[in-house]
């Protein structure tokens, strides 16, 4: 499997770390912002091509398919040039930072018939995965999930301390991690969603803080808060209050309700979701199969992205 990685920052090194752990795959170009930063990552992980333009690692014949960890603005048409190429696709969260954009990518894949799968990662986080085991078993249900996702990034930086060359956004990137995580482990769909933002950036342009609640199908509910205003604990801690027991996950550990451990080591392979992310997109376009994560099967978070911008922007 022969793939090409644009976007070396802090989230393309993790996957360039993740891949050299999967056998059978090989790095064959990287495509970043500088070609000094394409040629250095390169060089480290063996790949022969480096470049600042995607397109030519989309005109390689060496090239079998990408993941796209590039900035939010560009992964729906980097997404769907990938597949008019004829390459599989892995494109980082979010798919798009809109609704349209979305479903324009999902008709291109229908069309190509190539995997394209989007990284909402916390779907293979072993935390998360021990969860949904237990739910899919019938041990459990959940009655409301309660998640934090909180950072200090009052000034354009990324997760490495480094400038940015566009702006993150709470909603369409932050909080579609919960979003789809909470469909995904209710098993049903979202009916009702609500969102209130704090003041725009004076500069950034962007809420640093927002409110969301969800209900689900049957009445499950989410209540998420996100900030960039947070100067404490960093990162998302779900709560997950259940039928049977009260779980609070934080990234790839878990712990029950009385901050009992959990142990997760052998839900998978790895603890490292990213890894396990990475595992499933090879092993889905090796089979022929959809991968979880499908862009088909995460498409609905989108549609309530869709809906909470229109209630921001009314």
């Amino acid at each position: 499997m022969r793939i090409a990685l644009a976007g070396a920052g802090a989230f393309g090194i993790k996957h360039l770390e993740a891949l050299a752990r999967i056998d059978g795959v090989q790095v064959v170009s990287v495509v970043s912002r500088t070609l000094e930063q394409a040629q250095q990552v390169a060089k480290k992980y063996g790949a022969a091509q480096a470049s600042v333009d995607l397109q030519d690692a989309l005109d390689s014949a060496d090239v079998d398919a990408v993941i796209l960890c590039t900035p939010t603005q560009l992964h729906a048409a980097q997404s769907i040039a990938a597949l008019r190429a004829g390459k599989h696709v892995q494109v980082e969260i979010p798919l798009a930072d809109n609704w349209a954009d979305a479903q324009e990518v999902a008709r291109v894949a229908r069309e190509t018939g190539l995997t394209c799968m989007v990284g909402h990662t916390r779907r293979f986080n072993p935390s998360h995965q021990w969860v949904h085991n237990r739910i899919v078993a019938g041990e459990m249900s959940i009655q409301q999930m309660d998640v934090q996702t909180y950072f200090f990034r009052r000034s354009n930086m990324n997760a490495l301390g480094q400038p940015r060359s566009w702006v993150d956004n709470l909603l369409w990137h932050h909080a579609a991690h919960t979003i789809d995580l909470f469909s995904y482990q209710c098993g049903e769909p979202i009916e009702q969603a609500n969102v209130l933002a704090g003041p725009l950036h004076s500069e950034l342009g962007i809420p640093m803080d927002m409110s969301i609640q969800l209900r689900s199908q049957s009445g499950k509910l989410c209540t998420l808060s996100l900030s960039f205003n947070n100067d404490g604990p960093l990162g998302t801690f779900f709560r997950y209050i259940c039928d049977n027991g009260t779980y609070i996950a934080r990234y790839d550990d878990l712990f029950t309700g009385r901050d009992e451990p959990v142990d997760v080591s052998r839900v998978a392979v790895s603890m490292d979701g990213i890894e396990l992310q990475d595992r499933e997109f090879v092993a889905a376009i090796r089979e022929g199969r959809e991968p979880n994560s499908s862009i088909s099967s995460v498409l609905g978070c989108y549609e309530v992205l869709g809906k909470l911008q229109r209630q921001l922007d009314s």
